[in-house]
């Protein structure tokens, strides 16, 4: 898988999972001060743009960690070293 596919997929659950912590959390503090779960615009608004931020940090984090980590995997193999055409 490409690096930056595999860094998108983790991106994506990473903040997907964020925002929905977030948004149960404002319907809980909703709900313990007024009683009722009342879903508004502004919660769901509010859980998409923590998505949002969330992704795109996570996606350049997790970009710059594959990167780093095909880049180390490349430098740790040492070079094969062929026969001389001589030998």
């Amino acid at each position: 898988m490409t690096p930056n596919l595999k860094a998108c997929w983790q991106a994506m659950a990473t903040a997907m999972v964020n925002a929905a912590l977030a948004v149960a959390l404002m319907l809980l503090v909703e709900f313990a001060i007024s009683g009722s779960f009342q879903v508004s615009a502004a919660y769901l608004g509010a859980g998409l743009l923590i998505w949002l931020v969330i992704f795109a940090a996570q996606f350049w984090r997790q970009r710059r960690l594959c990167r780093a980590c095909d880049t180390n995997r490349e430098a740790a193999t040492p070079p094969r070293q062929g026969l001389h055409p001589d030998a």
